[in-house]
């Protein structure tokens, strides 16, 4: 650890997390909470190439707010492993989704609902238009998102599509195992998986479409 990671860590329970290269999403997903976390993921890139871990605790919220993490889970050059932890909800599971193939996991007794956005308008006919035609664009990114990430190997990416815009549309609550089901996540876990873990049992349930 260097100098400068040391200066930026500070003492406090997250920093001491971070220094493991772990770091936390915890609660709604709004502006304040996603610069930090992106500023968590640029600063662990510019630390090491060696995978981080984001454990993510969240109901979801804002579109843009999210999409700022997603874009920079994508966009550092070391793998990010997305860890459920309670709830990941509407934005909440994308970023889940977006996670390391392979490496993106719920904690036994979690929860990940995914639906398509929602959001209020006002003002003139005009307007309310507007962002109806933002939302259905927004709408269609998502589906695009989620085929990208949950497609399994023996089915084309309209399929999945199809498949994520059914669910979409509605709250669609899944299990951790259903999650696995629809390509969401990719393994159960009970315990820390150790070098010595099994896919079963200790180390959890590992879906099909894992490495």
């Amino acid at each position: 650890m260097t100098l400068n990671a040391r200066c930026f860590l500070g003492g406090t329970v997250y920093s001491r997390l971070l220094q493991e290269r772990i770091v936390f999403l915890n609660g709604p997903v709004e502006d304040a909470l996603s610069s930090v976390v992106v500023a968590q993921l640029l600063f662990l890139e510019a630390e090491s190439s060696a995978p981080i871990s984001l454990y993510i605790n969240s109901p979801g919220g804002s579109v843009t707010a999210g999409m700022a993490i997603y874009d920079t889970m994508q966009f550092v050059h070391c793998p990010v492993h997305t860890i459920v932890v309670g709830q990941a909800s509407s934005m909440a599971s994308l970023i889940l989704a977006g996670g390391e193939p392979g490496h993106r996991s719920a904690l036994a007794h979690s929860s990940i609902m995914i639906h398509q956005p929602s959001g209020g308008a006002g003002g003139q006919a005009s307007d309310i238009s507007i962002q109806a035609n933002e939302i259905l664009r927004i709408r269609e990114k998502m589906f695009d998102l989620y085929a990208d990430h949950c497609k399994f190997r023996d089915e084309d990416r309209e399929t999945a599509r199809k498949r994520f815009a059914q669910m979409l549309d509605r709250d669609h609550y899944l299990t951790p195992e259903g999650a696995i089901g629809q390509g969401i996540i990719d393994h159960v876990l009970k315990k820390r998986p150790s070098a010595m873990a099994s896919t079963e049992g200790e180390g959890g349930i590992k879906g099909t479409n894992a490495p």
